[in-house]
């Protein structure tokens, strides 16, 4: 065949692949538009903002200047930038103008201060409109006061549909894995210890949710075996697939859950060693309108974020998510991964370094970088929704707790596990009353509010 793969592809396969083909054959132009004949860059919905803000900053405060050089003070915080309208074109020392090489709001903030000394009246400031949205109290108060009642149905049926390992060699018969699991998920959502949770463990067996009683040390037991930990992952995605319809847009981040253990550091400032908690790190995939969550892994605490990008969307792809953007910050910055999106169907919303510079060879990773260099405001537009990433990971720590009572590693890692799946149910119970969100699981009757 005389047919060449494009430059993002690595394998046969992604060479023929279409999402691939189609955005490394498309116009320069179908990603990143050209300046309009006859527009000044200036009026452009990129610029106004800057210029307005550098106006309310300028009507504020009164840059101090040196010749053409001013020093503007930073609008929020205590830091100064230098800027210098003798420049051509003119330069600016904050990080935005580093970035982008395009005029900032401390520039027009200076130049309207010149304009203010030659005798010119400036206008006033546009007011600043934020943006608000729409909260559905109600269904969300209904959802809230009703959840717990909700939260064990679904979390028995999730349970149900789990096959129960082989037991092997001779002894007492082990615990049932739906009832291990049912027993530790609802452990982690009232918040109490083991002992003082056997009084909801006791109410459970009577509505028919376990088969046996479940004792404390069974839990902290069979919590710190590895091969409780794939069931774990399975019930996590199991538990998003009602809200396949729902989302298409998602975000990647990863934070720390400490633990009991201690490390030791050492304190080069101070010549001392401390004792500080030990943590590990959750790293995760959620739909950005819902926040359920469709993958995670858990990590050690100095575990890099970047591989773990791949297992997490490959995994709410092979889910059956349909996917149209994902976002992420600059830790997954790579071109294995943006190829890896296109590959998936969707686009990827990963913020440039200051030091990525085009490649050879790589039309993707040069086209996405142009695309954020120069078209920010509509970039940032679509990464701003990875802020609801942190959304969930504020979800699970509030609700739930940003620490693990588990000592073990293996018992922490499925701790935190445990903490997503009680999340997920939270999510699908939520999404019942606001979205009318028609529920079943494993085969059962569907639940509704």
């Amino acid at each position: 065949m005389n047919s060449k793969a494009p430059p993002v592809a690595l394998t046969t396969g992604e060479a023929v692949h279409p999402n691939v083909i189609q955005h490394a054959q498309a116009t320069f132009a179908f990603i990143v538009r050209q300046p309009r004949p006859g527009v000044n860059r200036k009026d452009e919905g990129t610029m106004e903002a800057r210029e307005a803000k550098g106006l309310a900053l300028a009507a504020s405060v009164q840059p101090h200047r040196q010749s053409n050089v001013f020093t503007v003070p930073s609008q929020q915080g205590c830091k100064t930038y230098v800027v210098d309208l003798s420049a051509e074109p003119p330069s600016c020392t904050c990080p935005d103008h580093a970035e982008r090489r395009q005029v900032c709001k401390h520039i027009f903030a200076a130049q309207y201060a010149l304009q203010r000394e030659a005798g010119a009246t400036l206008p006033d400031p546009p007011p600043v409109v934020r943006p608000t949205y729409r909260q559905a109290w109600p269904e969300y108060n209904l959802g809230q006061t009703q959840e717990k009642g909700y939260f064990q149905d679904l979390l028995y049926q999730l349970c149900q549909g789990l096959d129960e390992p082989v037991r092997q060699g001779r002894g007492r018969p082990s615990m049932k894995l739906a009832d291990l699991i049912f027993a530790a998920c609802v452990k982690t959502y009232e918040g109490l210890s083991g002992r003082r949770n056997q009084t909801d463990m006791r109410e459970a067996l009577g509505r028919g949710f376990l088969s046996r009683k479940v004792h404390y040390n069974t839990i902290f037991k069979y919590l710190e075996m590895e091969s409780l930990t794939p069931y774990l992952h399975h019930l996590i995605t199991e538990s998003s697939l009602p809200l396949k319809a729902v989302e298409v847009d998602f975000a990647v981040d990863s934070s720390g859950f400490s633990t009991c253990n201690y490390v030791r550091w050492y304190d080069v400032k101070y010549g001392n060693t401390e004792d500080w908690h030990d943590w590990i790190k959750l790293h995760l995939i959620t739909g950005v309108k819902t926040n359920i969550v469709t993958s995670c892994e858990v990590s050690r605490r100095y575990a890099n974020d970047s591989p773990y990008f791949k297992p997490l969307v490959t995994k709410t792809a092979a889910a059956g998510f349909q996917m149209r953007e994902v976002s992420a910050d600059k830790e997954y910055l790579s071109a294995g991964n943006i190829r890896l999106t296109l590959l998936k169907g969707a686009q990827p919303y990963i913020p440039f370094k200051v030091n990525s510079v085009p490649g050879k060879n790589t039309t993707v990773w040069n086209r996405m970088l142009n695309f954020y260099h120069y078209h920010q405001e509509e970039f940032n537009a679509h990464y701003h929704k990875r802020s609801n990433v942190e959304a969930t990971f504020w979800m699970i720590k509030s609700k739930f707790g940003e620490r693990l009572r588990s000592k073990t590693e293996t018992a922490q890692m499925n701790e935190a596990l445990t903490k997503v799946l009680c999340h997920n149910i939270c999510c699908v119970i939520q999404s019942i009353f606001e979205l009318g969100l028609e529920v079943e699981f494993m085969g059962k009757s569907p639940i509704c509010p």
